[in-house]
């Protein structure tokens, strides 16, 4: 079974951005929870609910969804800007910008009560964005209900969790920053968790389900928590998460587990990295997905590559090793690199469309 690819819907996209061209540099503020209320922001006067120069931080009081944002970088004077949202996640690279020459860039984001794990208690109501750099500037923003808009959904554990404090990152953390306005990324990624208890607990799988929409890819990478799931039980649990998100018209999306950085003395990486443990995870993985015809991103295979290709000393700046010795977490640039794997392998299956990538 095989939906399109995602397709390139916005909520007024182009009614907005041509209105944004019309203004040639003057942006309005976002609309707020109470009302659209706009009014003209000219030049590099911060909308109201900005504050701050380095970072500028913004909070719009919206309900959860998800919220097409346009912001204005840059200004009167030279700039490098990024910009995060909710809890630490990476939705724009660092994008520098010439004095007297601000660029426009848009994005989507999602807005849930609990900003980062579902079952954490971090983060505010409403839309946090956070704009940092080596030297940040903002001359205006717009955020616009995006009700529409297709949805990546992620299903996984501490490596693909908005992780809540630094230096620990998950991969889906960082793949926002990859995807233009139109797709929102929903990261229901939650600490500790195994194929069991992410069905058993109602606020993780439940939630999941309850939000999508026909055509929505939902990826399911969860294999690290399951030391002791037997075979059936994980073929199991993983086909009744790919039944339920086709009930509802979603496309379910295997991820097999990122390695864990630990070799064998001949260089290559050990069982406990390929996640053989009650059973070969991955195989099993690999062997449902033909089974049931749902798309496969082999990321034990992408991330063993890259791992045993780095050898054992370079292969530590994808993980924490050097920092608190943890091999199987990421740091900020081990979660970017995986999340342009996975996200390269959505694209080269047509599951999310080349015009939707940064």
């Amino acid at each position: 079974m095989r939906s399109h690819p995602l397709p390139h819907r916005r909520t007024g996209g182009i009614a907005l951005l041509t209105a944004l061209t019309a203004l040639s540099g003057v942006l309005a503020t976002p609309a707020s929870a109470h009302g659209r209320g706009e009014h003209p922001v000219p030049g590099a006067t911060l909308p109201s609910a900005c504050s701050g120069t380095a970072p500028i931080v913004c909070h719009f009081d919206v309900p959860p969804g998800n919220y097409d944002v346009t912001a204005l970088l840059g200004g009167a004077t030279t700039a490098a800007t990024d910009v995060t949202a909710e809890q630490r996640r990476t939705v724009l690279a660092e994008t520098a910008t010439e004095a007297g020459h601000p660029v426009r860039r848009g994005f989507t984001v999602n807005v849930r009560a609990v900003e980062g794990e579902p079952t954490g208690d971090v983060g505010s109501e409403g839309l946090d964005l956070v704009f940092g750099g080596s030297a940040p500037l903002l001359s205006g923003l717009r955020v616009t209900p995006a009700r529409h808009t297709p949805q990546i959904l992620l299903v996984g554990d501490s490596t693909v969790c908005d992780q809540p404090a630094d230096p620990y990152v998950g991969w889906g953390q960082e793949l926002p920053q990859r995807l233009r306005r139109g797709v929102a990324v929903a990261n229901y990624a939650d600490s500790g968790e195994s194929t069991v208890s992410f069905l058993d607990n109602p606020l993780l799988f439940d939630q999941v389900e309850s939000k999508i929409r026909r055509g929505d890819l939902v990826l399911v990478q969860l294999a690290h928590n399951d030391k002791t799931t037997t075979a059936e039980e994980y073929r199991a649990n993983l086909t009744e998460m790919a039944q339920r998100v086709r009930a509802h018209g979603g496309e379910p999306v295997f991820v097999t587990p990122m390695v864990r950085r630990r070799f064998n003395s001949d260089g290559t990486l050990n069982s406990v990295a390929l996640h053989v443990m009650a059973a070969n995870l991955p195989v099993e993985m690999r062997a449902l997905a033909a089974e049931l015809e749902v798309p496969l991103v082999d990321l034990t295979q992408l991330s063993k590559d890259l791992v045993e290709g780095l050898g054992v000393e370079k292969s530590k700046d994808i993980y924490l090793t050097d920092i608190n010795g943890d091999n199987t977490h990421l740091s900020a640039y081990g979660a970017t690199t995986y999340a342009e794997l996975v996200l390269g392998s959505l694209r080269d299956q047509g599951l999310v469309s080349e015009r939707l990538v940064r």
